[in-house]
């Protein structure tokens, strides 16, 4: 499954329920030394902050971002580097975007639109990439293929039947509390709107309203109800609870239904080989709100300083659209022949934003991770959004067995927030000391989405494409490296912190930030530059 945080998207909801959601490089040394006496950012970040807070310097900026704007003003200068072939094994991207449109990977063995396999690769018409969903869409959720099975033998089926007894009630409680709320907030702001005569009513306006109409009465309540507890528009307001709807909507009629069957490729998922080539080579998503892979892409690869709405980590790669993972959870067969699709067409990065906690062909992923592992490509996977440990509770795809790891270029990303201190752990991040390598910035992310438009979304699925960029980046500029040796570098020239955190949200559960990643750091793509001049030489 896309792992954007739904606890962000209805943050100011839940109250409202409640009431009713290379060269030449300096030698690195003093911010690490000196992290702890950072001061802390005591103001709100300006918008500027908010759309690049990724990119900013922790000892500058006071905000615990990557280093990037640093590492192009001070390192790489204008050099460009080797281009670096990055897979982003997503939803989809839409490779029409003005800020996406230039970094494209193009199959120049295949010839578009003939209906053949000119390269001869199993993938007929491949040319930006490949669908493994061909016209699906809408997806269950692994655990309720468990459950829908039928097979009380299998593997973990009770834990899956009493996880969708609680899980379907759930849902339905929570569908038919958001249709409740979207109905008044949105009939509060049609009664406003029409009262001033325009849709972007302040807050002042609202307060200052006096009347006898009942309904202008009821419509002010709401909103300076919405007001009250976090928001600042009824407009954003209703976005949002629009959002609650459309999220319990897809799982009672989708993700959490049994008897929905939503592959459309004509293949047993079941099967590993069978029906070679299946799904098309059309890598855009099916549907406008279907943003997830579009966003990714953005934080990687959109073009640099040319006056858009974004800015990428990396200014030399081709990003390669591999569509696999559904609004659902991703079928192990089409991950698995993703990765090698990725491998064998030339990709150095894959970037995996996605994840699941029931894995019935796990090793057919394990074995494709290794793949990569053995032909020199890096695999950057995101931790999950549970607010879990991961070394405790599962979380796939993985690279290993009880701990014994397939790969050795497998990276596992966990997510920050925008505040350097004890919050700076995004609330809803996975974590794991064993099984978590890093974390990078991950929550309240800019960048891009569909129709040439740009949003603000938070997960770990934001935080993984930032280290994805970092290793093509350093990748780019020093291109005899090893994948091995990117990701130890990535690993060694992180910030460490060493002060205590609060880890999965749970203001109770403080821990040194050293202990919930294996690295006990923060991704920094100038040290890293740094560190990967030092080890070329």
């Amino acid at each position: 499954m896309k792992l954007i945080n739904k606890t962000v998207l209805f943050s100011a909801i839940s109250a409202v329920m409640l009431s009713s959601c290379g060269g030449g490089a300096p030698i690195l040394s003093t911010p690490i030394e000196n992290i702890d006496t950072t001061p802390l950012k005591e103001s709100e970040l300006t918008e500027a902050e908010k759309h690049n807070w990724g990119h900013l310097d922790l000892v500058k900026d006071t905000i615990p971002g990557m280093s990037v704007d640093k590492a192009y003003a001070e390192i790489i200068k204008g050099k460009k580097g080797k281009t670096i072939i990055v897979a982003v094994i997503d939803s989809g991207i839409d490779i029409e975007h003005e800020d996406l449109d230039g970094v494209l990977w193009t199959n120049k063995k295949e010839i578009a639109g003939n209906g053949k396999d000119d390269d001869n690769n199993g993938y007929v018409d491949d040319i930006h990439g490949w669908n493994f969903l061909g016209d699906g869409y809408d997806e269950q959720l692994e655990y309720i293929r468990l459950v829908a099975s039928g097979d009380t033998n299998a593997p973990r089926y009770a834990e899956a039947k009493a996880k969708y007894d609680k899980d379907h009630g759930q849902a339905m409680g929570g569908k038919q509390q958001y249709d409740q709320i979207y109905t008044r907030v949105k009939g509060a702001h049609e009664t406003l709107t029409a009262h001033f005569g325009k849709a972007d009513y302040s807050k002042k306006e609202v307060t200052d309203i006096k009347t006898e109409n009942d309904d202008l009465k009821a419509a002010k309540e709401t909103a300076n109800f919405i007001y009250g507890n976090g928001l600042s528009s009824m407009e954003e307001a209703v976005k949002q609870i629009k959002g609650g709807v459309e999220y319990y909507t897809d799982q009672v009629n989708y993700n959490l239904n049994k008897d929905f069957k939503g592959r459309k490729t004509g293949d047993n998922p079941d099967i590993y080989d069978d029906k070679p080539g299946y799904g098309n080579g059309n890598v855009i998503p099916v549907k406008k709100s279907e943003s997830h892979g579009t966003h990714v892409t953005g934080i990687i690869a959109a073009e640099r300083n040319n006056g858009l709405g974004a800015n990428g980590v990396a200014n030399n790669v081709e990003i390669m659209s591999i569509r696999a993972v559904p609004n659902g959870d991703e079928y192990d067969k089409d991950v698995a022949k993703a990765i090698r699709y990725a491998v064998d067409n030339g990709a150095k990065v894959i970037n995996g934003s996605f994840g699941k906690s029931f894995s019935p062909h796990a090793d057919w992923v394990r074995d494709a991770i290794k793949y990569a592992s053995d032909n020199n490509v890096i695999f950057v996977h995101a931790a999950g959004n549970d607010s879990k440990d991961v070394d405790t509770e599962p979380n796939f795809p993985d690279d290993n067995v009880d701990y014994v790891e397939v790969s050795n270029t497998y990276i596992r990303v966990g997510a920050l927030a925008p505040k350097y201190g004890s919050e700076m752990v995004a609330n809803f991040s996975n974590y794991g000391k064993k099984n978590v390598d890093v974390f990078a910035p991950g929550a309240q992310v800019y960048s891009t989405t569909p129709k040439n438009e740009y949003d603000t979304k938070g997960g770990t699925s934001m935080a993984a494409p930032a280290v994805a960029g970092v290793a093509a980046l350093v990748w780019s500029q020093y291109p005899k490296l090893t994948a091995a040796q990117v990701k130890q570098i990535i690993m060694d020239s992180g910030l460490p912190i060493s002060s205590k955190v609060v880890v999965g949200g749970n203001a109770e559960d403080v821990r040194p930030f050293s202990e919930i990643s294996k690295s006990g750091k923060m991704v920094n793509a100038y040290n890293a530059l740094i560190m990967a001049a030092q080890l070329s030489k």
